[in-house]
C-alpha cells in the first residue's frame, strides 16, 4: 500500500516533468470572451477541438452573445454545427444555456462551479474548461485524456470523473492544478495513445507503473 505522502510525492514529479515537457500546452479552442469558450466546450464534446474551431469562426460571425443565440432558430444552429455531432442535443443545450444566462445570471457566464453545473449542457469538466482558460483559476479538467491518463500513472483508482479531479486535487499545489491538467491532455495526443502508448518516448515513464506493461511492448515489437 502506497501512502499519501508517497503518492503526493510521485505525482509532483509527474506534473513537473509534464509541465515541462509541455510548456506551451494550454486550451486549444478558439474564443474571444468566456461565454464564446464555454459555447465552443459544450461543442468539443465527442468532438476535436480542429473541427470546433472550424464551426465557430463562422458561427461566432453571426451569434457570439447569449441574447444571439436565444434569437436562433434551434433548427438553423443545429445545421451550423452539425459536423460536431450530436448537433440537435448540443443546440438545445447552447439555446437552454443562453437563456439561463439571460433569466439568471444577468447574460454573464457565472465563475462558481455551483452556478455553472446548472446551465443546460454543463458539467464540471466543461465549467473548469471554462473557469482555467477563461478566468484563470485553478482547475483539473477531467477530460478523456486525463481519466486515461490519471489511471495509468497510478494517481487514482477511480474512473468516475468527479472522483478523479478530487483525486488529483489532494495530490497536487492549487497553482498546478490547471497547467497539469493541459500538459497531460497534450500528453494524452502526442504519447500516451490509447491503444498504443509510446513508453519508450515518455517523459515519465520512470514514474508510471503501467509503462512498458501493453502488448506491443511486452512482445518487444511494435506492431
Amino acid at each position: 500500500m502506497v501512502s499519501k505522502e508517497a503518492l503526493s510525492r510521485r505525482a509532483l514529479q509527474i506534473a513537473e516533468r509534464l509541465i515541462r515537457e509541455y510548456p506551451d500546452a494550454k486550451c486549444r479552442l478558439d474564443f474571444t470572451t468566456p461565454f464564446e469558450l464555454l459555447v465552443a466546450t459544450i461543442l468539443a464534446a465527442q468532438c476535436t477541438d480542429d473541427t470546433v474551431n472550424k464551426v465557430t469562426a463562422d458561427l461566432f460571425k453571426r451569434a457570439n452573445t447569449p441574447e444571439a443565440f436565444a434569437a436562433l432558430p434551434t433548427a438553423a444552429l443545429a445545421a451550423a454545427v452539425k459536423s460536431t455531432g450530436f448537433f440537435r442535443n448540443k443546440a438545445k443545450a447552447i439555446q437552454g444555456m443562453s437563456r439561463m444566462l439571460l433569466k439568471d445570471f444577468h447574460g454573464k457566464v457565472p465563475v462558481e462551479m455551483e452556478d455553472f453545473v446548472k446551465l443546460p449542457g454543463v458539467a464540471r469538466k466543461t465549467a473548469n474548461v471554462v473557469r482555467a482558460a477563461a478566468y484563470g483559476l485553478p482547475a483539473i479538467i477531467t477530460d478523456t485524456h486525463f481519466i486515461r491518463l490519471s489511471g495509468r500513472l497510478g494517481l487514482t483508482k477511480n474512473t468516475r470523473p468527479d472522483k478523479i479531479e478530487q483525486n488529483v486535487m489532494a495530490l497536487l499545489p492549487e497553482a498546478m492544478w490547471s497547467s497539469f491538467s493541459h500538459a497531460v491532455l497534450f500528453h494524452g495526443r502526442a504519447v500516451c495513445a490509447a491503444k498504443k502508448p509510446a513508453c519508450d518516448r515518455c517523459a515519465v515513464s520512470k514514474l508510471c507503473p503501467s509503462a512498458f506493461k501493453f502488448p506491443h511492448f511486452r512482445k518487444g515489437v511494435e506492431k
